[in-house]
């Protein structure tokens, strides 16, 4: 009976904040059917009879793949300071250079994968960084509804031997690539936002875009990315930790300003018009 309990734990999420192991083919119903059997294993000893329900309730080639499909990906979670966007780990490269920022499914047109998880309904933003996935979700949604989704999107992804960007000219953020016609000022901007803050921002989930810098007001303007658009605390990120180290290294910043992006602009006129 501990057999069939291992066996069943293999095919279904391994915890309910830090991964999945899931079978191929599968769909999110029956994803939720495995964990539903899983919990009453774990509680229960009447392991024949859940097994049989289970059985019972697969399609043929889920079966036929539950029972002997060896190949699989685990899939790790990680929480960010934004409530609303959770990273996900593939435990596999995501982007092989820079940054890759979708904030509706427009833009996600020319990601395959981007264009999957903005079918799920209830997500409202999709990042990519080096080896993770960031996804944003609206208030009214549950993380417990959508992870199982999400985790199924990310997999079958990686299964289809798709491309992650079809555009290669979008393919990566170019931002901070210093040129020749850049002043010895924007040089040094670009430069400590790619190797002190771009980091430490990353480590969070998000990235920050170089917008441009204001030679006459001293103001560099940048956008926040990924779990750090939206995000309660990055108004103070922004001023307290970015504005305070540009301004210390460069006397010639004056201070910093975040860059809208549509969607933001639309829901803070929408937040003012209600106040």
């Amino acid at each position: 009976m501990k057999n069939i309990g291992r066996f069943v734990q293999r095919a279904i999420l391994s915890s309910g904040n830090n991964g999945v192991l899931l079978p191929k083919p599968y769909d999110s119903q029956f994803s939720y059917q495995l964990l539903y059997i899983f919990r009453r294993l774990r509680s229960s000893s009447s392991y024949s009879s859940d097994f049989k329900l289970l059985n019972s309730s697969m399609h043929p080639s889920q079966r036929n793949y539950f029972q002997g499909q060896r190949r699989s990906m685990f899939i790790q979670t990680q929480t960010t300071p934004n409530p609303s966007s959770l990273m996900f780990h593939p435990g596999k490269p995501v982007m092989e250079a820079g940054s890759a920022d979708f904030p509706n499914p427009r833009s996600a047109m020319s990601s395959p994968l981007a264009k999957t998880i903005f079918g799920i309904d209830g997500i409202t933003r999709v990042f990519f960084g080096s080896d993770f996935v960031t996804v944003t979700k609206s208030e009214d949604n549950s993380w417990d509804f959508l992870k199982p989704q999400i985790f199924a999107a990310i997999m079958d992804f990686y299964s289809s031997g798709q491309p992650l960007i079809l555009d290669s000219n979008t393919a990566a953020s170019m931002d901070t690539d210093i040129h020749e016609d850049d002043s010895e000022t924007v040089a040094m901007i670009k430069e400590l936002l790619e190797t002190r803050i771009r980091p430490a921002v990353q480590d969070d989930g998000g990235d920050i875009e170089y917008v441009g810098f204001d030679t006459d007001t001293g103001i560099v303007k940048l956008r926040m990315q990924g779990a750090c658009s939206g995000c309660p605390s990055s108004s103070v990120t922004l001023k307290s930790g970015i504005e305070n180290m540009l301004m210390h290294y460069v006397p010639e910043v004056k201070g910093v300003e975040q860059e809208l992006d549509a969607e933001e602009e639309d829901a803070a006129l929408t937040g003012a018009s209600h106040e």
